[in-house]
């Protein structure tokens, strides 16, 4: 058996290494995304193992996946928008992800944006900058236990999301499709216009589909506070980003925490000339009251573990399976 692994990265070498050792499985580390220019390099395996931002790629890309006699797509990772897979279905493709390879990791950065945003950390360094050390009335802020958070999502990482707000003292509501017993302790269900135009913090927790893409827009700007921050951990496609942009120039929302952009497919991953990069991008970077991370809110040292072991161990279990 043998496996190819794309959009490999140093820090997952030491993982992927030890677990082809220990499993006596080749896994191929191939630094490129997966794609049509770079699917040979997959002959001979299994399947492949990916996480990736962008689109793997048509029609025929997936009956040439197939006719290679690839059969697996493991996604390390827990978003698979990137696949298409009712092409997967179609030529017989089975694809995997890893649900829950450390909540924890992408929870602590939302908290880590959503606090440094509340206590205006980009403002004042801005202001620093100019030489200005003095109280500033409008920069003061408030403590998170006198707040109340948001959540729209409450799967592994939304629910880690509550455990940490609810520690800290703040009132947690959270709109999700389904009601999950095991965050009852921690959250107060609602709707989501509730969540929308109560929440001192909207993080948002929901897998990108044609149903939530561009769900927080002009209309939804508009019902928050205007003392409202918005954090982001999940897909760039969830926000309208001109309409972020205009509710932060006008003053309507109070700061931005992403760790995520419609667009980011372009540049994240990449090492782009400044002067390239998109204008929505410089013009967000360009706000001090916005933190803006290149999709890292997972990478911890135990994330990136979990993330290759699971991907490897689920196409491994599938052909073993099968045999």
């Amino acid at each position: 058996m043998k496996i190819a692994a794309y959009s490999v990265v140093p820090a997952e070498k030491p993982y992927f290494k030890r677990w082809s050792k220990e499993h006596q499985v080749e896994v191929k580390l191939i630094a490129a995304p997966l794609s049509q220019a770079t699917l040979d390099e997959a002959a001979g395996c299994v399947g492949v193992c990916v996480q990736q931002p962008s689109a793997l790629g048509d029609a025929a890309f997936y009956r040439r996946f197939a006719q290679m006699g690839l059969k697996y797509i493991g996604v390390r990772s827990a978003g698979i928008d990137f696949v298409d897979l009712a092409a997967c279905q179609k030529n017989g493709i089975k694809v995997t992800n890893v649900p829950a390879y450390s909540p924890r990791a992408i929870a602590e950065m939302g908290l880590t944006q959503a606090l440094a945003l509340l206590r205006r950390l980009g403002e004042y360094r801005a202001e620093m900058a100019q030489g200005k050390f003095s109280l500033n009335p409008r920069l003061i802020s408030n403590e998170i236990y006198k707040l109340t958070v948001g959540l729209i999502g409450l799967g592994h990482i939304g629910g880690e999301t509550a455990r940490l707000y609810r520690a800290l003292g703040a009132r947690v509501i959270a709109y999700n499709r389904s009601h999950k017993v095991q965050y009852e302790s921690v959250v107060e269900y609602t709707d989501f216009a509730t969540v929308i135009a109560q929440s001192d913090i909207i993080s948002l927790h929901t897998p990108l589909t044609p149903a939530t893409n561009g769900m927080i827009g002009e209309e939804e700007f508009r019902k928050m506070k205007d003392s409202a921050i918005l954090i982001n951990m999940s897909r760039g496609g969830l926000v309208d980003t001109p309409a972020l942009i205009t509710a932060l120039q006008h003053g309507q929302i109070a700061g931005a925490g992403l760790d995520t952009l419609a667009n980011e497919a372009e540049f994240f991953r990449k090492d782009v000339p400044v002067d390239q990069l998109p204008a929505d991008y410089q013009t967000l970077a360009a706000m001090p009251n916005v933190i803006i991370t290149p999709h890292i809110a997972f990478y911890t040292a135990t994330a990136v573990k979990n993330m290759v072991n699971i991907g490897l161990d689920n196409i491994y279990r599938q052909e073993i399976k099968k045999n």
